[in-house]
């Protein structure tokens, strides 16, 4: 088995020390994801960066939190789930949204619903959709735009939930309730 170091500020290289600090700058603390991608400072700074691209999107807080769950339930990331549940409680996102993408169960609004089903969709088939599908999902309110910034949430949670896989990261105190 190969274990990955947990960096610290003191541990990451000097191509990731201005990364570490964003993230504790923004976190408080040093989340494991972050310190394990530190190892990589070009997967860390891409992270970082496509993250701020996903949350300056055409998203609510809510649509945020389906995009990013529906991805993270699908890839099965035993560390992203918990930890967006907590961002999503920080967002006062409704706590249904969580545990029903959780579950596998439909969500309650027909908008968020058709969100959640075609994020499900472009993970699943690899960016393949249908034109009923678009249909339906233009249908909901969304616009072709929105379709297109799926996929920026798509290449955020890659990077996330495929680190995770690889290193096994183990997950942090502050997330460990909403395991």
């Amino acid at each position: 088995m190969t274990d990955f170091t947990l960096h610290t500020l003191e541990t990451a290289s000097e191509a990731a020390k201005p990364l570490v600090e964003n993230a504790i700058s923004a976190f408080g603390m040093l989340p494991n994801l972050i310190a394990v991608m530190a190892e990589a400072p070009a997967l860390l700074k891409a992270y970082q960066e496509m993250h701020a691209h996903f949350q300056s999107t055409s998203f609510n807080a809510e649509e945020l939190t389906v995009v990013w769950q529906t991805i993270n339930v699908e890839h099965e990331c035993h560390y992203c789930v918990p930890a967006h549940t907590m961002i999503a409680q920080m967002m006062e996102v409704d706590t249904s949204i969580t545990a029903s993408i959780k579950a596998g169960e439909p969500l309650a609004n027909a908008k968020l619903e058709a969100l959640r089903a075609t994020t499900l969709v472009l993970v699943r088939e690899r960016g393949r959709i249908s034109e009923a599908q678009k249909d339906a999902f233009f249908s909901a309110g969304y616009e072709r735009k929105q379709l297109l910034e799926i996929v920026v949430g798509i290449a955020q949670k890659v990077m996330s939930n495929y680190t995770n896989h690889i290193a096994d990261t183990p997950l942090d105190d502050a997330f460990a309730q909403f395991a």
